[in-house]
């Protein structure tokens, strides 16, 4: 596969201009259609207190708030804190659920799962598993939770992947990258923060430095650290514009090796990989 920028764009939907009122109203629209043919009682998801779980599940409260009014049953969305042991940055996470409403609100800690699978690696491969790697357990294992409570209260997962994410492949694969429904496809990160505003949200849910915050070696890393990126420049690619071409050649290359991140299991009988 060696996509080019204009099939990058057309592939993860991003225009370089929106309505973020008539954004909002699609989007909260959406998730109710798609809840109500699924036949769910709502949503669930991990809330960080960054822009993208605050912004996904801001839209999902509204959607069920909607849906109770208008179907007179009762619809939900049920916000987690998924901890690994004490995060640094609880109180962002609070401010976020303060913001967003939820009518329900649960807490697992995650590390006693997360170290029980680096125990049982690294006993069998008689080797310590890497920070990096563990990194991506702690995110399986949050994902893992969401979904126990998605089945046990009959809600869908939401996802928080949104287009500058996509373009990078910078998420874990069937960690964050997991989920049922995704609010926030084809809006950059730019955009993300119009929308917050929009819905007046907390200036520190989109002001707040983006980060991952799943290595313990290096707790709370900026992503624009982790990609050797910045999010001006990604959205400016996912806008069409011209960038600096070092920048250009590393989210084309980034896009094209993280394609299995973005489909479904490959068989023999597809053709994407062979493009």
């Amino acid at each position: 596969m060696n996509a080019t920028q204009n099939e990058i764009i057309e592939a993860l939907q991003t225009t370089p201009e929106i309505d973020p009122k008539q954004e909002i109203e699609r989007r909260v629209h959406f998730l109710k259609e798609y809840v109500k043919q699924a036949g769910a009682k709502g949503f669930v998801l991990g809330i960080s207190g960054g822009q993208d779980s605050t912004l996904a599940g801001k839209l999902a409260q509204m959607a069920v708030d909607e849906l109770e009014t208008e179907q007179a049953v009762p619809f939900k969305f049920a916000a987690l804190r998924l901890p690994y042991g004490k995060q640094h940055d609880e109180d962002d996470a609070s401010k976020a659920l303060d913001y967003i409403g939820p009518q329900e609100t649960y807490t697992i800690d995650v590390q006693p799962g997360v170290d029980a699978s680096v125990e049982a690696f690294e006993q069998a491969l008689g080797t310590t598993m890497s920070d990096f790697i563990k990194g991506n357990t702690k995110a399986r294992e949050r994902m893992k939770a969401q979904y126990d409570v998605a089945g046990a209260e009959g809600l869908l997962v939401l996802g928080t992947d949104h287009a500058a994410e996509a373009v990078t492949g910078f998420y874990t694969k069937h960690g964050d990258g997991a989920c049922d429904v995704a609010p926030l496809f084809g809006l950059n990160k730019r955009q993300g923060k119009m929308l917050l505003r929009e819905l007046e949200a907390p200036a520190s849910t989109f002001e707040k430095v983006p980060t991952a915050d799943l290595e313990s070696d290096r707790p709370g890393l900026p992503d624009e650290e982790a990609l050797g990126l910045t999010y001006d420049q990604i959205d400016d690619f996912l806008e069409g514009r011209s960038i600096d071409a070092k920048a250009h050649d590393r989210l084309v290359d980034m896009y094209n090796k993280t394609a299995h991140k973005r489909e479904l299991p490959a068989t023999l009988y597809d053709t994407w990989w062979k493009e």
